[in-house]
């Protein structure tokens, strides 16, 4: 026993415990995440999971969301969120996890976090379905302006407006040639899920503007009127 002890205390004394202790942690954390394991993504979980500094916003993670998503509803880039949250792999995140978004004054040091430029955010396809309204405002605005809208989740014509201005994309109360015009439920014709289209032209404050699914004509191109007011709205980039 007393051997025992001398041992010990010899160990103690040349630091010879934390450092083995040290290595099968770290043994241990390199071994589940190369075995693929459960828990080793509930470790690294665990250590992402850090509490948010004085100031930030804390997001929860929801089903659909990627760190690119969550980045653009919060004007800055994934990268820098990444590099904010010390995660390595921007493809690592899960439902519920908590996403710090720094405010210009997060950290306890009082040191601003440059956010960098508040840049909109464009599409690269087309995906909403053929022949409804918001199919043909999508395509048309890329046949003007060479890009497609970013939105693709929660986007029925009524949260247009909402969905642009989470991707920096400008949101009016008066309408131009080229904009999107977004139509509340039961405004000026709309139905239940609103009705988005695209300006054509502008004479003494209305617009003329071209729609899909408008007044029953499904798959075909037709011609409305607008009048800017309550339940109107107009998005461009």
């Amino acid at each position: 026993m007393r051997r025992n002890q001398q041992i010990w205390q010899y160990l103690k004394q040349h630091r010879i415990v934390s450092i083995v202790a040290g290595q099968l942690a770290v043994i241990l954390v390199l071994g589940s995440v190369l075995l693929g394991t459960t828990l080793g993504s509930s470790v690294l979980r665990a250590f992402a999971q850090s509490p948010c500094a004085k100031g930030d916003q804390v997001y929860s993670v929801a089903s659909g969301d990627s760190l690119g998503t969550i980045a653009a509803r919060y004007n800055i880039s994934w990268q820098k969120l990444a590099s904010y949250n010390h995660i390595a792999n921007a493809n690592m995140i899960y439902v519920n996890d908590h996403i710090c978004i720094p405010n210009t004054v997060a950290k306890a040091t009082g040191t601003p976090i440059d956010l960098g430029p508040q840049m909109a955010l464009t599409g690269s396809t087309n995906t909403f379905p053929y022949g409804q309204c918001t199919w043909w405002a999508n395509q048309r605005y890329f046949q003007l302006h060479g890009v497609y809208v970013p939105w693709q989740t929660n986007a029925n014509a009524w949260q247009w407006s909402s969905r642009a201005s989470d991707y920096s994309w400008n949101v009016s109360s008066t309408p131009s040639v080229g904009s999107i015009v977004v139509l509340q439920p039961w405004v000026q014709g709309a139905y239940s899920l609103g009705h988005v289209g695209v300006v054509e032209s502008v004479s003494n404050g209305s617009a003329v503007v071209s729609n899909m699914d408008w007044g029953g004509a499904t798959d075909q191109v037709t011609d409305s009127q607008v009048q800017p007011g309550p339940g109107v709205s107009f998005v461009s980039l």
